[in-house]
């Protein structure tokens, strides 16, 4: 009975034993022929004040100041940059005043600062939303996920569904978005 019973579990042993199977050819993958979608994405800027040429400026996605003010032609002799912060990424729509001083603009021009600008819900870019209070990529992702699946917010309570977004962070963000 013991032998018979070794017999059967060493039977079911080795079938259970992987079997080897060959690889399917694989098939090669066409050339892309379209950029990604993210390198056709663009912000477009206003750089004015102590600058060589100002104007608007359409640059890439993911641009910084510093870019800004390159494409400009660079800061006019004897201007400073100390009031910019050269490394911020830019924003979608915001203008950028060089020579001005901290908390100041040229006349009849208001600064557009991201720390203080208010977003719209249905709008905004994953680079904007990030510029918010406790929101990095990964949270700025959802909320335009949730965005793009519900048709976008009908209120700005409903940033309470994302994924994410608890009481609190809630109460941070708030006051800083609309729909």
């Amino acid at each position: 009975m013991g032998a018979l019973a070794a017999a059967v579990a060493a039977f079911f042993l080795w079938r259970s034993q992987p079997s080897t199977e060959p690889l399917p050819v694989p098939t090669p993958m066409a050339a892309q022929t379209t950029p990604p979608p993210t390198a056709l994405a663009k912000v477009t800027v206003h750089v004015t004040g102590k600058i060589r040429k100002p104007g608007v400026y359409i640059l890439p996605s993911g641009s910084r100041v510093t870019d800004a003010v390159t494409a400009a032609g660079g800061v006019s002799r004897g201007a400073s940059t100390g009031s910019l912060n050269l490394a911020r990424r830019l924003i979608d729509g915001e203008q950028i005043v060089v020579g001005a001083a901290a908390g100041q603009a040229t006349p009849g021009s208001p600064i557009t600062d991201p720390a203080t600008a208010i977003l719209d819900l249905n709008s905004a870019t994953t680079d904007q939303l990030e510029q918010l209070p406790g929101v990095g990529e990964v949270l700025a992702a959802r909320i335009t996920e949730f965005r793009d699946s519900h048709g976008g917010f009908t209120t700005v309570e409903q940033l309470r569904e994302v994924s994410g977004i608890g009481p609190r962070k809630f109460d941070e963000v708030k006051a800083r978005v609309r729909v």
